[in-house]
């Protein structure tokens, strides 16, 4: 599989890849290692440089920038939490299954929770420039119209009028599992620089 390719399609025509992307024959350890640990590094590899060497401008102080030793442990923790949420996301997919009228598919739901989040993922680019955020949670909005597509195409076989239930019931477990990965991210950070400074 053609790396940018894939990416280049679930944005351009996501709803024909969605149709490709179930027919493909994968593990999720496949999935994982030959796709997403690539991608998932985009928006780790810009925090670090956009917080690290780049900085921040903090109205009355100027430019602040992270050293780069704790730049370098964000984009470290951020990476593996993407991908830790990104299996959850897809394990969430798959147990909500039997309650829409789906047939849980581990393989499909994974793919589904993968490939929606690579759109999030290479928004994440944005990061490099911190000012730019902002278009990285465009690149978040756009992932969700992707994973709704994914949840259209027969990728759970869901039927059709419970598509949008089971799409939102996903969704809102998806965004408490963020919220709680975003605390954990925070507290490790915040217990570090407590330690640092004791």
């Amino acid at each position: 599989m053609n790396l940018v390719a894939r990416v280049q399609s679930l944005i351009l025509k996501p709803k024909d890849e969605w149709v490709k992307i179930k027919g493909e024959p994968t593990t999720i350890a496949q999935l994982f290692t030959t796709y997403a640990v690539l991608i998932a590094a985009i928006p780790a590899i810009a925090n670090f440089i956009g917080y690290g060497l780049v900085g921040i401008s903090v109205p009355f102080l100027g430019m602040y920038r992270f050293s780069l030793v704790t730049a370098l442990l964000r984009a470290v923790v951020f990476y593996v939490f993407q991908l830790a949420a990104a299996y959850g996301f897809g394990l969430i997919i798959n147990a909500l299954a039997p309650n829409f009228g789906s047939k849980p598919n581990p393989v499909n739901a994974m793919k589904l929770a993968v490939y929606s989040m690579s759109i999030v993922w290479v928004g994440g680019i944005f990061y490099i420039i911190p000012a730019l955020g902002i278009l990285a949670l465009v690149a978040s909005l756009y992932g969700l119209y992707v994973l709704y597509l994914g949840f259209t195409s027969p990728m759970m076989e869901t039927p059709t009028d419970k598509v949008m239930t089971y799409f939102a019931a996903s969704l809102i477990v998806g965004i408490i599992l963020a919220a709680v990965v975003s605390l954990i991210v925070s507290a490790v950070f915040a217990v570090g620089r407590v330690s640092v400074g004791m």
